[in-house]
């Protein structure tokens, strides 16, 4: 490809990259409004229902950087194309899945299969544009597929179970993918680092393990209380991940460059991200139930209601774009944080009979704080950067905000779930299933005990996105408003 501005073929080029971008952050939300179908057809265990929203997240989050590394050896588009197969036959599986446990196992290759293609895209996008103002513009119509994708998930969810079965939720993805490894070939550049080392088997199987382990630890203590096997879980993950660091430190051909967590702004823009995403997938989990199985709404219509938080978050994402070139960025991220704290204490006031409006100003303000804040930290993750290292920080802000985003649904799911199962002892393991039996007193109870674990995680929440405002002032005040490279500030 002869380097200059970039033409109609790359544009086009880029059009075929945002889809399966589109799809990969609409996999994370889409089964939101399926999950009570879910529970009502497969009956799953309240761990087993929190596997199936969150296993497909933690198989993505814990593979990208091993999946990036990868591309570069064997070619990106190479392996967009593979990975585009496998996500395409992973969600036939899905959709026809027969047991809790093969939903699992198929989600789980979904999460595999997904983190094949985000590494893969912006590698190419960098490959295509070579003009940096056409780079700004595709990197941010990249992004900006991510967050369509995580936004309209639970809406065309809604749509597809108000009018079929929930696998539907998943067949989705099936033309989108077909296309994507039709046109592929003929729009995209192949990209292979001609000086990339050894893949680093060790060091990827460290991860994941690692990450796994840690998982597996958390959610069982969660769950069941003190145990010797999640604690050892634990801590096993824990010492896995101390060396898995130490590895990439010293490699000589390491999947991420761990020198670039020495710098402040990024290592704090990491920090805030993961946080952020934590918050926002965690709570947006209960919030989605809420207004289907607590309010009553069909999934349609409660998807179509989310949207009135719109305003809210252009509102906010406009005011941070202004003053982005005024404001210090740490009086901006730590004001996001505070309008996300404050949309947490809203939602702290729900009960059973709370009117509408009410959880879509919480709702409408997380939204809101969570990208007003995310929209600065995934921009200071590259700018932190040096340049040569720029595809490393792009993989990390991808990492984080995946991890941060699984993590929330799997700690703020099981604190959710084990207040609900306090609450009522004796009942239906879900809120799903209580709504199934058609028993009104019992499913009033489950709707009073799914409530009161709504109320505690956004407690939990609000204090954690305040907290976090003021270490991340702290954290990036010394980057001045207009600085172009916050390494030399």
């Amino acid at each position: 490809m002869v380097e200059g501005r970039a033409g109609r073929g790359e544009w086009i080029g880029l059009a075929v990259l945002v889809l399966p971008c589109l799809l990969v952050s609409m996999d994370v939300s889409v089964l939101f409004f399926a999950l009570p179908f879910i529970s009502a057809d497969l009956q799953p265990s309240g761990t087993e229902q929190l596997w199936i929203m969150d296993v497909y997240g933690f198989a993505l989050a814990g593979l990208l950087i091993t999946m990036g590394a990868l591309g570069d050896r064997i070619g990106r588009r190479r392996l967009l194309l593979v990975g585009a197969t496998a996500f395409c036959a992973a969600s036939v599986l899905a959709a026809y899945s027969f047991s809790p446990e093969v939903l699992i196992i198929t989600r789980g290759l979904l999460g595999v299969a997904g983190a094949t293609l985000m590494p893969s895209t912006l590698s190419l996008i960098r490959v295509m544009f070579h003009d940096p103002a056409q780079r700004k513009t595709a990197i941010a119509v990249w992004t900006g597929g991510l967050t369509l994708g995580a936004t309209v998930g639970p809406i065309v969810g809604g749509f597809l179970l108000d009018h079929f079965w929930w696998g539907s939720a998943f067949l989705i993805n099936v033309p989108a993918m077909v296309l994507l490894v039709v046109l592929g070939p003929v729009l995209l550049p192949e990209y292979r680092n001609p000086a990339a080392g050894r893949f680093d088997v060790r060091g990827a199987l460290l991860s994941l393990v690692a990450l796994l382990a840690v998982i597996y630890g958390i959610k069982k203590l969660a769950v069941d209380g003190f145990a010797p096997v999640p604690v050892a879980a634990l801590v096993v993950g824990l010492l896995l991940g101390a060396v898995f660091v130490q590895g990439q430190r010293t490699g000589r051909s390491p999947l991420v460059d761990v020198a670039l967590f020495r710098v402040r702004a990024f290592s704090g823009a990491v920090v805030v991200n993961v946080v952020a995403m934590f918050c926002f997938i965690g709570s947006t989990f209960f919030t989605t139930q809420y207004l289907q199985l607590v309010l009553g709404l069909r999934p349609f219509t409660a998807a179509l209601w989310s949207l009135a938080a719109m305003p809210l978050i252009i509102v906010g994402m406009t005011v941070t774009g202004v003053l982005a070139t005024r404001v210090r960025v740490a009086t901006l991220v730590a004001s996001g944080l505070v309008v996300l704290a404050s949309a947490f204490v809203v939602l702290t006031q729900l009960t059973p009979t709370s009117p509408l409006w009410l959880v879509l100003l919480g709702a409408g303000g997380v939204g809101a704080g969570v990208l007003m804040t995310t929209s600065l930290t995934s921009d200071l993750m590259l700018t932190a950067a040096p340049a040569e290292h720029a595809g490393a920080a792009s993989a990390v802000s991808e990492t984080a905000s995946e991890l941060g985003g699984a993590l929330g649904m799997a700690i703020l799911g099981t604190i959710g779930a084990a207040i609900y199962t306090a609450d009522l002892p004796n009942g239906p393991a879900t809120l799903g299933e209580a709504t199934a039996t058609g028993d009104a007193p019992l499913i009033a109870a489950a709707r009073e005990a799914f409530t009161h674990g709504l109320t505690v995680t956004a407690t939990v929440t609000a204090v954690i996105a305040g907290a976090l405002a003021v270490i991340a002032y702290r954290t990036l005040r010394h980057i001045p408003a207009t600085a172009e490279d916050p390494v030399a500030a």
